[in-house]
């Protein structure tokens, strides 16, 4: 069995195509998804300004640790459009990062 280990994923995006519709839904919700709501979660935190001009999606995901970073940014990825088609919210330049929270150094601060 494949060890799992879990990642945490941003994934960075444009805006694009918006219809005045869904600028006016985003620009209702903007307090709903500023840095104070930032957190990472399997369902994904969404967070833009009201310059909609850029977003991002922060994710836990687990996946086998042999796939790597790449794969654990693909699935966020994948996540981030299936949100973002499902609100009809027009999209562009997706790119992500990823960390292995599993083997992330720790600089501890020495006394």
């Amino acid at each position: 069995m494949a060890t799992q280990h879990p990642y945490r994923v941003i994934v960075r995006g444009k805006w694009d195509g918006l219809t005045a519709g869904s600028r006016a839904k985003l620009l209702a919700e903007v307090d709903e998804h500023g840095l104070a709501q930032m957190q990472f979660t399997p369902e994904g935190s969404l967070a833009y300004d009201t310059a909609l001009h850029s977003f991002s999606y922060r994710y836990v995901i687990v996946s086998d640790a042999a796939d790597g970073e790449e794969m654990a940014a693909a699935l966020a990825e994948d996540k981030a459009e299936t949100a973002l088609r499902a609100a009809g919210l027009g999209y562009r330049d997706l790119r992500s990062t990823a960390t292995d929270m599993d083997t992330m150094k720790i600089n501890r601060k020495s006394r």
